[in-house]
């Protein structure tokens, strides 16, 4: 009720909480209640954001909260997966503590509603989407469909697959977990534990409006088409991951590129 004492009990306590809807599966609904996080409608990294009033804040025809699971807030508030939302001024929990992914594969849902990660399978927004965006990205999929082949087979094993988004508006691309995937901050998780990570491969999503992704279609010479397929998926998990197993070879292929340009 005086939740300028709760928020310093917050501070002190609120990663203990955190582990709740874990360690106390049967009660998650009521812990879930006392949880605050940061948010795209706030100013700050303050944790001070219920699940109720998110819930009180959805916008008509929005049935899904919707998350992000960072490194750091700053990774969290400027990640391109957050590119759509903003520009329908759908709000988004931003999350960048370690215990927040352990946290949230045990909360799935909050008041009948589904939580939902931005990073992961396809972007669904439902009746937040009119018909006339549904049939825009129809068309952009079939208009770019060979664009799409031609970067898959460029790209070979280093994606699980390559598709059109409409989830970025100023981003070329941008790298997505599927349904049954393990996320980027879950193996980051894994390896600071010492535990085994599977092999994990991502979806490179492209944005088909961006400049970039034009400039791509329009290339002929195979070798010069794969060197920019290669960088705008390595920007892409740069962007998500905060890092490439190959950093020096990124750095070099750009600068081939900027000198080409």
């Amino acid at each position: 009720d005086d939740s300028e004492k709760y928020a310093k009990f917050w501070s002190e306590f609120g990663n203990v909480l955190k582990e709740g809807p874990a360690e106390d599966y049967a009660n998650r609904e009521e812990i879930a209640k006392l949880l605050r996080f940061a948010s795209t409608a706030g100013e700050g990294e303050a944790q001070t954001v219920s699940l109720e009033e998110y819930v009180g804040r959805m916008k008509e025809g929005q049935q899904k909260i919707y998350y992000i699971t960072a490194d750091s807030f700053a990774a969290a508030k400027n990640s391109p997966h957050l590119e759509i939302f903003r520009k329908k001024g759908v709000e988004v929990l931003l999350m960048w503590e370690r215990v927040d992914e352990w946290l949230m594969s045990h909360l799935d849902e909050f008041d009948g509603k589904q939580l939902v990660s931005v990073t992961r399978g396809e972007l669904d927004l439902g009746d937040l989407e009119d018909e006339a965006s549904k049939q825009a990205q129809e068309e952009a999929e079939k208009a770019n469909a060979g664009l799409v082949e031609r970067v898959k087979q460029s790209l070979a094993d280093a994606v699980k697959e390559v598709r059109v988004t409409h989830r970025l508006t100023d981003s070329p691309s941008c790298i997505v977990t599927d349904d049954s995937g393990m996320s980027t901050q879950m193996i980051k998780l894994m390896r600071a534990a010492g535990q085994p990570v599977p092999e994990q491969k991502y979806i490179l999503e492209l944005n088909p409006d961006h400049a970039l992704v034009k400039k791509l279609g329009a290339i002929e010479d195979e070798a010069l088409f794969g060197e920019w397929a290669t960088l705008l998926h390595e920007q892409a998990q740069l962007a998500e991951q905060g890092g490439l197993n190959d950093p020096a070879s990124f750095v070099s292929r750009i600068n081939r590129l900027l000198l080409q340009s």
